[in-house]
């Protein structure tokens, strides 16, 4: 089986828009802007042996407030210009009780089955509580990007805490997981 780091998308590869001391996603490709630490620090997860697959909850398309065809352009630029192996994407909002939105973690079990992922070997990192409790409820450890919402974490308890996406490959590398 193979060890993966799951990663939310924004917050966690790209920056987000904050609105109100809220996160929210690029609106479009233009808006998009990915830190200067994301390429290295997942070039050295992937030297590590680990699988990148990116989990993303994006409901502003069930509000009608994204489109489909912009989420999945932002998608592709990421995947062409980074070593992530998939992002696996849900368009629901909270009302539609699936499975697959955080902090459910479907996102989660459906990549690990599709690509043998052993989870309890494996890493979720986000900057918010659904993400957390996602890759707890999967059975993964957690890492929280702290980005310092102005939002509640419903309790949300991770494994680690780090400030930036380079300093959480650094604690998953130095675990001595892969």
């Amino acid at each position: 089986m193979r060890q993966a780091v799951f990663l939310d998308r924004d917050g966690v590869i790209n920056e987000t828009v904050i609105r109100n001391g809220k996160p929210s996603p690029p609106a479009s490709i233009e808006d998009l802007r990915v830190p200067l630490d994301v390429s290295p620090a997942l070039h050295q997860l992937t030297a590590g042996g680990y699988l990148l697959i990116g989990i993303t909850n994006q409901p502003d398309v069930a509000r009608g407030a994204q489109t489909k065809e912009a989420v999945e352009k932002i998608n592709r630029h990421l995947l062409e210009s980074l070593p992530i192996e998939s992002i696996l994407v849900c368009y629901h909002d909270d009302s539609d009780d699936c499975a697959c939105r955080k902090p459910r973690p479907g996102l989660i079990l459906e990549a690990a089955h599709k690509w043998n992922v052993e989870r309890q070997a494996s890493f979720v990192i986000g900057d918010r509580w659904k993400d957390i409790e996602a890759g707890k409820r999967a059975g993964c450890k957690t890492i929280w990007l702290d980005r310092h919402y102005d939002e509640d974490g419903h309790g949300a308890v991770p494994d680690h805490r780090a400030e930036t996406l380079a300093q959480a490959a650094a604690w998953i590398l130095s675990s001595g997981a892969a």
